[in-house]
């Protein structure tokens, strides 16, 4: 039985217990309001980032106001990452700008002794995501991937090729199945307020033209 075991079970467990429980109460994680944008020089007032997400060459991510990122994820700007305004990533979610899944095997042992950029067969390429798009938890967005506005990458997805606009994107690897067009059509339909608020005036537009469409057949 080691000490702490043995403190814990004296009487001395009842402080020991409050205390660790206190010590993780402050570390859990949080959202953290408001982040400065260093490519805009801008203050994000209303973007929202975990405390425990993990950001790698901060100084080539590029962000939108109204941002969402929840826990443990991780956000590889190594070769440059562009996140759009109002779009949501989930927790455990990885995107990645580089990799060495092949250069590891091509270099051996050498690897370390090479800088990033002379590496053959090193994964580089730069992600842009959308506007208001929300990527869900557990999802992975590989090297040099454009993810389009308005999209949905559904949990556990596995993005490898460009998403266009308004796409419903799931499965490993990643597949469009639908249009966020049409998810939102029924809402629009029943909630004309939503109107004022909808994020993209042109989609709107395509949206009210097929509710039109349908009323008048």
């Amino acid at each position: 039985m080691g000490i702490l075991e043995m403190l814990y079970r004296s009487p001395l467990g009842r402080i020991m217990s409050v205390v660790g429980n206190l010590f993780a109460k402050l570390h859990k994680p949080f959202m953290v309001y408001g982040v400065f944008d260093n490519e805009s020089n801008r203050f994000l007032k209303y973007t929202r980032i975990s405390s425990t997400v993990t950001i790698m060459n901060r100084k080539a991510l590029k962000l939108g106001d109204h941002v969402w990122v929840w826990h443990y994820t991780i956000l590889d700007a190594t070769e440059g990452l562009t996140i759009g305004e109002g779009t949501q990533i989930g927790a455990w979610v990885g995107i990645f700008t580089h990799g060495s899944e092949k250069a590891i095997r091509l270099l051996g042992k050498e690897f370390v002794h090479i800088n990033n950029e002379e590496r053959i067969g090193y994964t580089r390429g730069s992600v842009d995501i959308g506007s208001y798009t929300f990527v869900g938890a557990k999802s992975v967005i590989l090297p040099g991937i454009k993810v389009g506005n308005g999209c949905l990458i559904g949990t556990g997805t596995l993005v490898t090729r460009d998403v266009p606009d308004y796409s419903v994107v799931v499965g490993s690897p990643g597949k469009i199945i639908g249009s966020t067009l049409d998810i939102d059509r029924e809402f629009i339909s029943e909630y004309e307020e939503l109107h004022n608020t909808y994020y993209d005036e042109q989609a709107l537009k395509q949206i009210l033209k097929v509710l039109d469409e349908k009323n008048r057949g």
